[in-house]
């Protein structure tokens, strides 16, 4: 009997003890497969998240983001004649160089702050040169009118309006060139000479932006310092 109970006992021990153990790995199990639903639904998001910002021109890197800010100086009457540069370092611009009123200055500073992707921007800009904007206004609408049309023919004439002018218009050209995802590029202009700075994900992608840059009216000569670098 004492045997019988001692026996039983051993049983139940066994018992107990395969339950314990079954019973943490399910639970290791059931860990593991949330972990891996977690890892996967991560990849997903991420993902969708990239081609979201593809499709909808949602700031994904800093690079984009100054290639942005640039795009969009390209139009501005009040930045006529300024040489700004953008330096994106995680969402934070800044901008120096040159801009001609106390206007342009504060609508650069406008624009960058308004563009997607951006958290702050430190202003460095100096004013070139002052102008009564009184004076400007009171000379009418034709007069203005007719700068802009000088403007616009001396563009279609190929020959550069400013460094300025050039940098911005090349950022706006690369912004959506397939081949240059990825990319973190440093355009710089003088005398209308282009240097380009920076890595690109491929062989392809140094020689499209380069070519994106001889194509823009005004550009003398460009010279190709892009690095290839491996997209991560």
């Amino acid at each position: 009997m004492k045997m019988t109970s001692y026996i039983h006992r051993i049983s139940l021990g066994l018992g107990a003890t395969a339950l314990v153990l079954a019973t943490a790995a399910f639970a290791q199990a059931a860990q593991q497969t949330t972990t891996d639903k977690a890892r996967e639904a991560g990849r997903e998001v991420k993902q969708d998240t990239r081609e979201a910002a593809r499709d909808t021109g949602n700031a994904v890197t800093d690079s984009w983001v100054t290639m942005k800010i640039h795009s969009q100086f390209i139009p501005e009457d009040a930045l006529e004649d300024s040489d700004i540069d953008v330096t994106t370092r995680k969402g934070v611009v800044t901008l120096t160089g040159t801009v001609a009123s106390l206007a342009g200055r504060d609508r650069a500073v406008a624009i960058a702050k308004a563009t997607d992707g951006v958290k702050s921007v430190n202003n460095r800009l100096r004013v070139a040169r002052e102008r009564d904007d009184d004076a400007v206004a009171a000379t009418g609408a034709a007069a203005r009118e007719g700068a802009r049309e000088t403007k616009d023919a001396a563009r279609g004439a190929g020959r550069a309006v400013s460094d300025g002018w050039l940098t911005s218009k090349i950022y706006a050209d690369f912004i959506d060139e397939d081949a240059l995802e990825g990319s973190d590029i440093d355009v710089d202009v003088n005398a209308a000479v282009v240097t380009l700075k920076g890595t690109v994900a491929s062989q392809a992608g140094s020689d499209r932006a380069a070519e994106v840059a001889k194509g823009i009216e005004g550009v003398k000569s460009v010279r190709n310092n892009l690095k290839v670098t491996a997209r991560k």
